[in-house]
C-alpha cells in the first residue's frame, strides 16, 4: 500500500504565515492596552483622560463659535436716521472742554439734535484769537453747506457778525455776552451767556432746524 503525501501549495503556506504573524501582533496589542493603565500610574491616567477632556472642550467650543460667526447679523434698529440740514458751532481754541461756554452751547446742540434729527458738529478755532483769524474756519463751515452757523466766542461772534449779511440762507446764532451789541439782521438770533443757557440754545436751533422741514 502506497501512502499519499498532500501537497501543500506554497501560497497557502505563505497566507498561513500572515495570519500567524498578524495573530501575534493583535495579541500584543491587546497586551500593551491591558498594561497600559499599569504603566502610566494613576497620576499618568489622570493627566492622559484631562488632556482628552480638554481637546473636547475646545473642539465643541470651536464648533459653537464657528455657528455664531455664520448667523446673519441682525442690523441695529435704534440706529438715527438724520435730516438733512447740518447745525455747526464755531468755538475759541479750547473747543468744547468741560466748564466752558462752549460745553454748554454744544450740550444744548445735542439736545436739539435728538429732537430734531439734524446733524450736529463743532469746529474749533486755533492759533491768534482774533476776528481775522476765525473768518476763514467760518468760511469752512459755510463751504461745507452747514444750514445753522452757532458761534461763541469774542472772536467767532464778532467773525459772525460781519459774514451773515452775505449768507441770507444760513441762520447764525450767536452767544455773546450780556453787554455785548444786539443786530438787527433777520438771519441772526442772539442768545446771552448766563442760567439756561443750554437751554435756550436748544430752543433756538429746534426753532431753526424746524423751520426748514
Amino acid at each position: 500500500m502506497v501512502k499519499r503525501v498532500r501537497q501543500v501549495p506554497q501560497a497557502q503556506r505563505a497566507k498561513a504565515a500572515r495570519d500567524a504573524t498578524q495573530e501575534s501582533r493583535l495579541a500584543a496589542g491587546v497586551r500593551a492596552v491591558l498594561q497600559w493603565p499599569r504603566v502610566l500610574g494613576g497620576r499618568g491616567v489622570a493627566m492622559v483622560a484631562g488632556a482628552v477632556i480638554v481637546a473636547v472642550a475646545v473642539a465643541v467650543t470651536g464648533y459653537f463659535l464657528s455657528r455664531t460667526d455664520t448667523k446673519r447679523q441682525v442690523p441695529d434698529t435704534r440706529a438715527r436716521h438724520y435730516k438733512d440740514v447740518d447745525a455747526c458751532l464755531l468755538t475759541g481754541k479750547d473747543g468744547i472742554t468741560a466748564g466752558t461756554t462752549a460745553a454748554e452751547v454744544w450740550q444744548g446742540m445735542q439736545d436739539a439734535s435728538l429732537k430734531t434729527h439734524a446733524r450736529v458738529s463743532y469746529v474749533p478755532v486755533t492759533g491768534d484769537q482774533s476776528a481775522a483769524n476765525a473768518r476763514p474756519y467760518l468760511n469752512g463751515l459755510l463751504q461745507r453747506s452747514c444750514d445753522v452757523v452757532v458761534a461763541t466766542g469774542k472772536p467767532e461772534v464778532t467773525a459772525a457778525t460781519q459774514t451773515a449779511p452775505q449768507y441770507q440762507k444760513v441762520d447764525f446764532v450767536l452767544v455773546a455776552d450780556a453787554g455785548a451789541d444786539s443786530t438787527s439782521a433777520k438771519n441772526i438770533t442772539v442768545t446771552r451767556v448766563g442760567d439756561g443757557l443750554r437751554a435756550e440754545v436748544a430752543g433756538v436751533v429746534e426753532r431753526e432746524v424746524e423751520a426748514r422741514g
